[in-house]
């Protein structure tokens, strides 16, 4: 299951790359939410390989309405992450392929094809970068900390993403927004960011990132302290050293 969710991300991300310095057609699924034919195209060369292997597994994927998590096992996929990054030539998006087994994450690859990153784990088995073990940071306290956050699309979530960093910003080092949610969450599991937070996320954006964070040797939260799970929209994300810092600042904030 992990060499088929590999196999689908990178066969995924060659197309994505192929077709990045090319012209985009652009549509609106919906407020502030676009797609691409290539988020379409993409998807069509996952499901392809998933359904083809393993046809009796449920699938749920961002650009498929539909889909539902089952009570065995269910692929939760994001074809391209980061899709406004990509219509802009923002270099910075992912190919998010995640396996759930009874609603827990059991497999999870996230894929950057412009740099060649491919991030992969397996429950129990512990996380990797390209083949090597990936290690969240040791940073120890939230003012040494990079900190990494996610716009929402609708106007009251960003009010209330905007509260939160003024009361982040000036207890961290500093903040960063990436524009792929996928890869924000998989920076923490690398030790790239200390932390990373979201207040509106879709089980394809966090299926596979949060599983290699805990892989990792991170911690993955709701806002209100207890474990996450991938159908949850708010998620505080840490190496664990600077958990309970970060998650106040994230319920003192309005």
């Amino acid at each position: 299951m992990l060499q088929t969710a590999v196999e689908a991300a990178r066969r995924a991300g060659q197309l994505i790359a192929e077709r990045y310095p090319t012209h985009r057609n652009v549509s609106r699924k919906g407020y502030r939410d676009l797609v691409t034919e290539t988020d379409l195209a993409a998807e069509h060369v996952i499901l392809n390989l998933i359904q083809d292997r393993f046809p009796e597994h449920a699938i749920l994927s961002e650009e498929t309405s539909g889909g539902e998590i089952d009570e065995g096992y269910t692929w939760v996929i994001d074809p391209l992450d980061g899709t406004s990054n990509y219509t802009h030539r923002v270099p910075i998006f992912s190919v998010s392929v995640a396996l759930l087994q009874r609603g827990r994450p059991l497999v999870g690859v996230v894929y950057d094809p412009m740099r060649g990153h491919l991030f992969a784990g397996e429950r129990g088995s512990g996380a990797t970068l390209n083949d090597q073990p990936l290690q969240v940071s040791t940073i120890p306290q939230l003012p040494e900390g990079l900190i990494g956050f996610d716009w929402a699309r609708d106007e009251e979530k960003r009010k209330q993403v905007l509260s939160r960093l003024q009361r982040v910003a000036p207890l961290s080092h500093t903040v960063r927004a990436l524009g792929s949610a996928a890869l924000g969450l998989t920076y923490v599991a690398a030790g790239w960011l200390d932390g990373y937070f979201h207040l509106a996320l879709h089980p394809w954006d966090a299926a596979a990132a949060v599983l290699l964070i805990t892989e990792a040797g991170g911690c993955c939260t709701s806002f209100d302290g207890k474990p996450f799970d991938v159908s949850t929209a708010r998620c505080v994300a840490t190496n664990g050293r600077i958990h309970e810092a970060l998650l106040h600042a994230m319920q003192e904030a309005p």
